[in-house]
């Protein structure tokens, strides 16, 4: 059985990728540059060249194939100019449904997030959970509407998507795998104590196999296995490096206007920030999602918190990530 995977070289796609031949499916693989070809190439994948933004390469890769999932999209906060994440996760979602219409593709698992439930502040997400009515970043609301647009424009092909929190686990430096990094290695004196809902990579990987195996068309599945706060997941995190990690817990006020205040620096001197208001203003919210509907519906089972973590630092540690005595 033939398969083709968009955002193959990307965190949860090389994961999902890796899964899929392992299971010994033949994927194809979208690829956007010789570099990505030849990485896709490594996993065991038949890289495509093309891009979201180009429906026939789509097309032409999706032609003969049983299932497709759209993994590719972009997570970035604090842009200056935030159109190239729309073009890529909404008009390139559109592209990729329409195209999967066109080659005559069975079903369709799209890859959105937890984000686009809206839960409001101190309420656990779930698929059934009511919008709070606002967005707290461009990528949620470009998320948000990349969904509305892959179940909307399915036609005849059958749309499952799946809501992963935040995905930890090894292969993950970006994001929220980079603030892991930063405190294990002193680089994050300063944080706020917040819910956090984290689910491993891998776990990840398998709810999308699951959802193309077992999913309901037009339903959603949200991917996520646990959820603790920052506090303890700092806890966590030093027990598991074996060392003390140090770090002050700040009001969500004076972190907001810290944000505000980094943010016009950077921008005075012409750079993108690393702080801004609205990274600030996603952190402050938390997130705490419930992921068990894909457990009693799918089967999907996740692993403990310490091992996630444990194979986080693991990977760290034989990547040279982490500064001495870490």
């Amino acid at each position: 059985m033939t398969l083709f995977i968009t955002g193959g070289t990307g965190v949860v796609g090389r994961a999902l990728l890796t899964r899929l031949i392992t299971d010994g499916h033949a994927v194809r693989a979208l690829a956007r540059s010789p570099g990505a070809a030849s990485a896709i190439r490594g996993l065991g994948g038949e890289p495509v060249a093309g891009d979201i933004g180009d429906v026939p390469s789509l097309v032409a890769g999706m032609k003969g194939t049983r299932a497709v999932f759209h993994v590719a999209g972009v997570n970035e906060m604090c842009l200056t100019d935030p159109s190239p994440m729309y073009r890529a996760n909404v008009d390139g979602t559109r592209n990729v449904v329409r195209a999967a219409n066109v080659a005559g593709v069975e079903r369709l698992v799209y890859t959105s997030s937890a984000v686009v439930l809206g839960e409001r502040k101190g309420e656990v997400g779930s698929e059934m959970v009511e919008h709070r009515g606002f967005v707290l970043s461009h990528y949620e609301r470009s998320k948000t509407l990349a969904e509305q647009v892959v179940f909307a424009e399915a036609g005849d092909v059958e749309v499952v998507a799946v809501n992963p929190s935040s995905v930890q686990g090894p292969g993950r430096v970006t994001g929220t795998g980079k603030l892991l990094l930063d405190l294990l290695n002193g680089a994050l004196p300063v944080m706020i104590d917040v819910n956090v809902s984290i689910v491993d990579i891998d776990d990840c990987a398998q709810g999308h196999v699951l959802a193309w195996e077992q999913g309901v068309p037009g339903n959603r599945y949200v991917l996520s296995g646990f959820t603790m706060t920052t506090r303890e997941a700092v806890l966590l995190l030093g027990r598991v490096a074996d060392r003390e990690i140090s770090v002050r817990f700040v009001p969500a006020a004076a972190a907001l206007a810290g944000g505000g205040v980094a943010e016009i620096g950077y921008r005075m001197r012409g750079k993108q920030p690393r702080v801004c208001r609205e990274m600030v203003r996603v952190l402050r919210h938390g997130h705490a999602y419930d992921g068990t509907r894909a457990t009693r519906e799918l089967g999907l089972e996740y692993r403990p918190a310490p091992d996630t973590v444990r194979r986080t630092v693991e990977w760290f540690r034989s990547e040279g990530l982490l500064r001495s005595g870490a």
